[in-house]
């Protein structure tokens, strides 16, 4: 295409905005809502998969060893479970170091436990992490089958709460996201064929005088494209004002948590980027839909 024809077509786009100003102002503001709900869903749900990834994370299996093995069976369930393949580390945790943790845990009256460090009745324990949280009760299961091994614990009944909770969680989120998506773009759509509409006899007389439907479809295509960048506009200003103040309140209330929220640079940056190019996908493809059964004469 060359320059000038190209310089017509963004002529062309400007000039259908301001002459059909309320079709316009109609459009951008199906995208501009839109987008504002797409974006505050957006924010929650990728926060919710961080503090979900965190927790994940956090999952681990205890094996605690039978007191009556000795180092060379410790070293044979080791090797045992590292030959798993859900498994990502296996780190060993003496009976000692298991008291000392529950007398630090339980403050002031963990006290009392200290009496049984002459004769300790707790176990050595195997922690095991492995390679993606969900195989934790797989990797368990397995474990507990295996010589040596006492009793195995990761959370049962917990943790398969919480795995359904987060997958559940995803899904809706990225059900509701596509769910509005394909609202924006039907709206759109419905938006900018009324417009063209009223355009039909000038894309019909286009047509017969020889124009190729990309001609005729250009200005209409970057029309969609200015309609769906000024919708997002706004959006983006509301999202990372709405995002600042709640990560300034939220942030500092989860120090030393192990929980923590996206921070508030980059991830308003990549947020912002990413309205600004579902905006424009929405309003190219409203466009590109609404024109394209007037383009047959």
């Amino acid at each position: 295409m060359k320059s000038r024809t190209f310089r017509r077509h963004i002529r062309e786009s400007l000039k259908s905005l301001s002459r059909n100003g309320w079709m316009t102002f109609a459009s951008v503001s199906a995208v501009t809502i839109t987008l504002i709900l797409v974006g505050i869903f957006f924010v929650i749900m990728m926060n919710l998969n961080k503090v979900a990834s965190t927790i994940e994370e956090d999952v681990e299996i205890r094996v605690h060893i039978d007191v009556a093995s000795n180092g060379t069976d410790h070293q044979t369930l080791k090797n045992a479970i590292e030959q798993l393949p859900e498994v990502k580390s296996v780190r060993f945790s003496s009976k000692q170091k298991e008291l000392d943790n529950l007398i630090k845990s339980t403050g002031d009256e963990g006290e009392a436990f200290k009496m049984f460090e002459q004769d300790n009745p707790l176990n050595d324990v195997f922690i095991v992490k492995t390679k993606n949280p969900a195989d934790t009760i797989k990797a368990a299961k397995k474990i507990e089958n295996m010589d040596y091994v006492s009793k195995v614990r990761y959370g049962q009944g917990k943790v398969e709460k919480l795995f359904n909770f987060i997958k559940v969680s995803r899904n809706v989120g990225m059900v509701l996201i596509v769910g509005l998506l394909f609202t924006a773009m039907f709206l759109i759509s419905n938006t900018i064929k009324i417009t063209i509409v009223a355009r039909r006899k000038e894309i019909e007389i286009m047509k017969l005088v020889g124009a190729t439907n990309a001609f005729i479809r250009w200005p209409f295509f970057l029309e969609g494209l200015w309609l769906g960048i000024l919708g997002s506009f706004i959006p983006i200003t509301v999202v990372a004002t709405i995002y600042y103040n709640a990560y300034e309140y939220v942030a500092p209330r989860l120090e030393g948590n192990f929980i923590e929220i996206l921070h508030y640079s980059p991830f308003v940056y990549q947020v912002s980027a990413l309205l600004i190019l579902m905006g424009s996908c929405i309003g190219v493809w409203g466009s590109v839909m609404s024109v394209r059964k007037f383009l047959k004469v």
